[in-house]
């Protein structure tokens, strides 16, 4: 299934698309959060309504997608983290910086908690401060949506806490984010204003064409789906999910070691290979000395889509303020 939450006449409501349509699944529940919460009871209610809709016989006529307004899947996740599986990213983007791999990558999957009250919907304007623009970036990712409560969940049984897939661009704020990152603490202030998720959140069924072997060594499932992003139009980066070096199923394990997950929790998979202007300024830069770096601008359009989960479109948008951290700075 594909579940959207949507607005329908200013009223936010739950559905499923089938064959470009959405059809309400209020008599169910009108929110993602409870409707996670309820568990297998409430997927098996929306998967009969699914079936009348494919056998014809459901009453409601639904209304088309390309009418609708779609907000994030799940507008208001009870927390957000993300990881950092792609091993082609991180040792590209160290190389870049003129040092080595770092050994503790393959040992263990990392994670941070980003801000769950700054989730943005597959069309929202991204709202900038003028701090953002020095250096704004796009993160290319994955991301899962869990199911169900656990806790110290081994990797073998952590794809059953998994209710579906969707995309994410975790947008940062290089400037912030180096300058916090010298104190050894953070992203904070450079990835705090907003992560974008959507467009709906497939569940697992629906990709089961697409599953692949995992790498060796490694525990959960793996999936072979192209990743692309445009900014305006030109393709800047593409990958594909299956070179996740470590799985979601290996990252919820890390996530629940002591700690509970909830349902609605989203979690992303940390940059694709060529997935942020970070990386590729500093490729091409090794390339040519005399490149010059390209970061997003106001009124720059992100588009991001991945292969069986749908596509997100996003226009960066700065706010009309001269409000600025770096001008707090102390002088030393």
């Amino acid at each position: 299934m594909k579940i959207v939450t949507y607005t329908n006449k200013s009223n936010t409501e739950l559905g499923i698309i089938v064959e470009n349509n959405i059809y309400s699944l209020s008599s169910i529940s009108n929110s993602m959060n409870e409707f996670l919460t309820m568990g297998e009871s409430a997927m098996k209610k929306a998967r009969l309504i699914e079936d009348k809709i494919k056998a014809g016989s459901y009453s409601d006529s639904g209304i088309n997608l390309a009418d609708s307004n779609l907000l994030a899947p799940v507008p208001n996740p009870p927390s957000c983290k993300d990881a950092y599986a792609f091993r082609q990213h991180v040792a590209t983007a160290r190389r870049n910086r003129g040092v080595d791999m770092i050994p503790e990558f393959d040992q263990f999957p990392i994670f941070y908690f980003t801000n769950h009250n700054a989730i943005l919907g597959p069309s929202q304007d991204i709202l900038c401060m003028p701090d953002h623009m020095q250096r704004l970036d796009f993160e290319l990712e994955a991301a899962i949506v869990i199911g169900k409560k656990g806790r110290n969940i081994k990797a073998s049984d952590a794809d059953n806490y998994i209710a579906g897939y969707l995309i994410m661009n975790d947008m940062s704020a290089r400037g912030l984010q180096m300058e916090e990152m010298k104190l050894n603490l953070g992203p904070a202030k450079g990835k705090d204003f907003c992560t974008i998720i959507g467009p709906y959140l497939v569940t697992p069924d629906e990709l089961k064409n697409k599953k692949v072997e995992t790498i060796n060594g490694h525990t959960g499932n793996t999936y072979s789906l192209e990743m692309k992003c445009w900014v305006n139009g030109e393709l800047v980066s593409q990958g594909n999910m299956r070179d996740m070096n470590w799985t979601f199923a290996e990252i919820i394990e890390r996530c629940a070691y002591g700690a509970d997950i909830l349902p609605g929790d989203v979690i992303g998979s940390g940059t694709v290979g060529t997935g942020c202007f970070l990386e590729l300024n500093g490729t091409n830069k090794l390339k040519d000395p005399e490149y010059t770096p390209v970061w997003l601008q106001d009124g720059d359009v992100i588009e991001m889509e991945i292969e069986c989960l749908g596509r997100i479109k996003n226009k960066v948008v700065l706010e009309n303020t001269s409000h600025s951290l770096f001008a707090l700075k102390k002088n030393m």
